[in-house]
């Protein structure tokens, strides 16, 4: 998101020194000319050679691999927005002297095509046809530019203003362009944070980022569009109303399991703050001779917030809090918009959110009710006060509610260890008699209290009564010299080695490997395994590019709520293959919320003439009560005897491939997997 927002503000300024500088016959010529040279980039595809350098910047990298990818053609894509309109602006046409319903039409465009995407081209295409129909439509894209500048120098008429903002007739202060950006960083923002928030609260759902996102363009339209009934006085209420719930939301009442339901609150909430700062930057417009600065303070506004979320929040804060400091930045679009705001107002509000501070906080150390009821109590009482007591005097009413927010960032759980990362949160923290890791909203693995001289025994999916302790602890797994695991955790499996095994794990996260072997926070490494090798980085780019000679090799990465598409593909099935003895076993735990990934593994053993089994272990609830999970492993190997040894036991069934394509790195349809689908 971030590359995209940074790639927007390189399009609007080259747009905007574009109309300033050349003339509209130049113009054309010149956007030509550039988009000639994009075409120099299709079809769209990954540079050649290109590898992941866990020791580097992953952020740098990852925006580095999009600029050489995709930079240039979506670079003269990004400049089209402010430039059309521009040009439309001197066409003559209907309503060309406000050409800024053309934006809303462009954010159509773009809401049709997010939600085309995942829906109709994945499904049905593979990431070359895609790349190819894409190419095409460029090449078309191409030709209606051209088009349109041919009528714009048909019209040949200079822009005028239809309205009288505060920059009409005079150039544009740097207060008014401060306020643009200002208002545009919001909505971004917000955006961004509620798709972590969700992630967070509710689990990675399939899919559940395009939601935000159509929510966030979906405003744009609304709000570009000229439609009277979306106005700010109409939007304000409504606002104040979304900003209490949002009090609500953050006081962790409501329940975490309902997934659905937490989502209907947190995208209306999402909706109606973005809306009306979408709208405040309408009312706020310049004339059409200054559209193109108007819409590059909007791109620096967004970028600022896929910076500030995607970068520094991570950097500063522990923790996931940038929904909650959105919120109160939020207070300040009511602060440009009231017309009759003092000093003396944010001074009523701060001294009315006294008493409701006083009493939550006293609410919350009190023993007379649980805190299930309290939290509905608090949180109902605050609502209701807030929005009777202050429900003439809106901006009152904002400093109330957002001071109010103030509390929600201080953490009110006690952890032994707290980071983010590149790849999301960390959290150690314990739980009854376990330590719990927590990685966003999936754990990770625990482990029971013992005193430190106890060797540890494996707990969740690894307790020794599971399918994947099973494996290692058979005949087969204790005779076998070289074994390796991708996606560490808290090292729980590496409490099943012999002394004469090699083991090397293979995580992407370092933060993941310091978490494992700090025998402060877990004791499965530093006891069993204090000097076994982790290989950084992704492991399938780590494989490719060295030699080793696994006997068993456990595929451990996707347990999370979010599938790493490429480690499970066909090629990368392969790539795991020619590290693996003719006679070994690739062990995939594939236990998920969502997703039932045998299917596929079926399809890729039948392809690769491979013989699959497959365990759906449940914990029963005497192991539950000692810390086991329900644990679901598919097996593969080129050997038929090695899986029919595991299949006589009774406890593993053989996996029949359904006859369908398995997944490969050009076409693999993750909602095709969902459980939802395969329930009768």
């Amino acid at each position: 998101m971030l590359f995209f927002q940074l790639m927007l503000i390189m399009g609007y300024l080259y747009a905007h020194i574009l109309t300033r500088w050349f003339s509209l016959r130049w113009q054309l010529v010149t956007h030509l000319a550039l988009w000639l040279i994009a075409l120099s980039f299709l079809p769209l595809a990954t540079q050649e050679g290109w590898r992941f350098d866990s020791s580097q910047s992953i952020a740098l990298q990852t925006l580095i691999l999009f600029a050489a990818g995709v930079g240039v053609p979506f670079a003269v894509l990004s400049a089209n927005a402010p430039l059309l309109q521009a040009w439309y602006s001197r066409s003559g046409g209907p309503s060309a002297n406000d050409p800024y319903f053309l934006y809303a039409a462009s954010n159509v465009g773009s809401l049709l095509a997010l939600l085309a995407f995942p829906l109709m081209a994945d499904p049905f295409f593979g990431a070359q046809d895609i790349s190819l129909f894409w190419s095409v439509g460029f090449v078309v894209f191409g030709i209606l530019m051209a088009v349109s500048g041919m009528f714009a120098l048909r019209g040949g008429t200079e822009p005028v203003a239809v309205h009288e903002p505060q920059t009409t007739g005079s150039a544009l202060s740097i207060k008014t362009i401060s306020t643009w950006v200002f208002i545009a960083f919001i909505p971004s923002s917000l955006m961004l944070a509620t798709t972590t928030k969700l992630s967070i609260d509710l689990g990675a759902i399939p899919l559940i980022w395009v939601l935000p996102l159509a929510t966030y363009i979906l405003t744009f339209i609304l709000a570009f569009t000229k439609w009277r009934r979306v106005t700010l006085d109409s939007l304000k209420v409504p606002v104040l109303i979304a900003l209490a719930i949002a009090v609500v939301l953050l006081s962790k009442v409501a329940p975490t399991h309902k997934a659905l339901a937490l989502m209907m609150l947190y995208i209306p909430i999402l909706f109606l703050v973005a809306l009306f700062a979408h709208r405040l930057l309408y009312e706020l417009r310049p004339p059409a001779e200054h559209l193109t600065v108007f819409y590059l303070a909007l791109s620096v506004g967004g970028a600022c917030g896929g910076l500030f979320n995607s970068i520094i929040a991570p950097v500063f804060f522990d923790r996931e809090i940038e929904f909650a400091l959105t919120l109160i930045a939020t207070g300040g679009l009511f602060l440009l918009h009231a017309g009759t705001f003092s000093i003396r107002h944010v001074a009523i509000g701060i001294i009315a959110s006294i008493p409701l501070l006083f009493v939550t906080g006293a609410l919350r150390f009190s023993l007379v009710f649980d805190s299930r009821t309290l939290g509905i109590l608090v949180a109902s009482s605050l609502v209701a006060a807030v929005l009777l007591a202050f429900r003439n005097a809106p901006t009152r009413l904002a400093t109330v509610l957002l001071i109010v927010l103030a509390p929600n960032l201080i953490s009110k759980t006690q952890v032994y260890f707290r980071d983010r990362s590149f790849f999301g949160t960390h959290a150690v923290y314990d739980f009854k008699e376990f330590r719990v890791y927590k990685n966003g909203t999936t754990v990770h693995g625990w482990q029971r209290q013992t005193p430190p001289s106890t060797r540890p025994v494996g707990s969740s999916y690894y307790h020794p009564n599971g399918p994947m302790a099973e494996i290692l602890t058979s005949e087969y797994g204790q005779n076998s010299d070289n074994i390796a695991i991708v996606g560490l955790g808290t090292g729980a499996l590496a409490c099943y080695g012999q002394p004469h095994q090699t083991w090397d794990f293979f995580e992407i996260d370092q933060t993941v490997d310091r978490i494992a072997r700090d025998p402060e926070l877990f004791t499965y490494m530093s006891t069993c395994a204090p000097d076994t090798t982790t290989h950084l980085g992704d492991a399938r780019i780590v494989l490719e590019y060295q030699k080793f000679d696994f006997d068993i090799m456990v595929l451990d990465a996707y347990s999370s709520d979010a599938i790493p598409l490429h480690l499970i593909t066909q090629e990368a099935i392969e790539v795991y293959l020619n590290h693996l003895d003719q006679d070994g076993t690739l062990v995939f735990h594939i236990s998920n919320q969502y997703y039932d990934l045998s299917p596929q593994l079926a399809r890729a053993a039948a392809t690769l003439n491979l013989h699959a089994a497959l365990q759906m272990d449940d914990a029963t609830e005497e192991e539950e009560k000692t810390g086991a999970s329900d644990t679901h492993v598919v097996i593969l190997s080129r050997d038929k005897n090695r899986i029919e040894s595991f299949i006589d036991t009774g406890k593993w069934e053989p996996l029949v491939t359904d006859g369908q394509v398995p997944w490969t790195d050009d076409k693999a349809n993750l909602l095709s997997a969902l459980k939802i689908l395969h329930t009768n």
